[in-house]
């Protein structure tokens, strides 16, 4: 079996970003930041132009959700250990005994129960996803998504719709 497959990185998918990670039940990261570099790959058939995703397409689509990402904080909207609220102009983060509170405009809620890479990664592809148009969609037999926090360290989100 063959198949074709078409993968975008360039110097301008990259997001900065802070955020923490809590982890084994009972522990949390200090508040810290990373550089983090984003890749997307896209896999299917030829289209008429013997294409499996136009570049440009693909890069676009990269670009236009990891600029949303840049420059904030990336807090979890779905964690069991983290509570965070809306307060006015103000997002608090509370997680035992650390508080913390961001100006709401620097701020990300994502979907998702940690901040890993790996929970980004997967939220990227989502966003990706959502802005196919139905026949790259339908075409679609994996989307793929990288996540490097720093060098030689990434994550890596691959969906079959």
């Amino acid at each position: 079996m063959s198949a074709f497959r078409v993968r975008v990185e360039k110097d301008y998918t990259v997001f900065s970003a802070g955020h923490f990670i809590t982890y084994e039940g009972h522990l949390c990261e200090a508040l810290h930041g990373h550089n983090y570099r984003v890749a997307a790959g896209f896999e299917g058939p030829l289209d008429e132009n013997f294409y499996v995703l136009d570049f440009t397409r693909l890069k676009r689509l990269l670009k236009t959700v990891v600029d949303r990402l840049d420059h904030r904080m990336l807090l979890p909207a779905e964690s069991e250990r983290v509570v965070v609220q809306t307060t006015g102009n103000e997002v608090v983060a509370t997680y035992q005994d650390k508080r913390y509170v961001f100006p709401a405009g620097d701020v990300v809620l994502l979907p998702i129960p940690n901040t890993t890479a790996e929970m980004l990664a997967r939220w990227i592809a989502g966003e990706i996803k959502a802005l196919l148009t139905p026949t790259e969609l339908a075409a679609a037999k994996a989307i793929e998504v990288e996540v490097e926090e720093s060098f030689g360290q990434r994550a890596i989100y691959r969906e079959e719709p």
